[in-house]
């Protein structure tokens, strides 16, 4: 299983629509994607901004592939991301799973 994380600054004051923005995007796209095996949305206070993080889950590159095109390691943007972020980072990062444990 791989991991793809990817990271964004959002003012404040567009939190809530930002959610909902990602919620009729990027997250409604991630879990229509054939060997998607989840998604979290996370976020936290960074001074006037909130960053978000999302964590996805892939059994394999090529599912990856077929989210975010051939270059996966390239972030994957909406036109409207320009109404919300601070800036565009060009790559996002990712993880082989190595142990994964549920305590819950």
């Amino acid at each position: 299983m791989i991991v793809r994380m990817w990271k964004g600054l959002v003012p404040k004051e567009k939190k809530a629509a930002y959610i909902d923005y990602l919620h009729k995007t990027g997250l409604s796209d991630y879990e229509k994607t054939p060997g998607n095996k989840g998604v979290f949305l996370l976020c936290r206070d960074a001074g006037d901004d909130v960053e978000f993080t999302t964590m996805t889950y892939w059994d394999s590159v090529a599912s990856i592939q077929r989210f975010a095109g051939e270059d996966y390691e390239r972030a994957r943007y909406y036109p409207e991301d320009a109404d919300f972020l601070r800036a565009f980072a060009p790559t996002v990062d990712h993880y082989e799973v190595l142990s994964m444990s549920n305590t819950a």
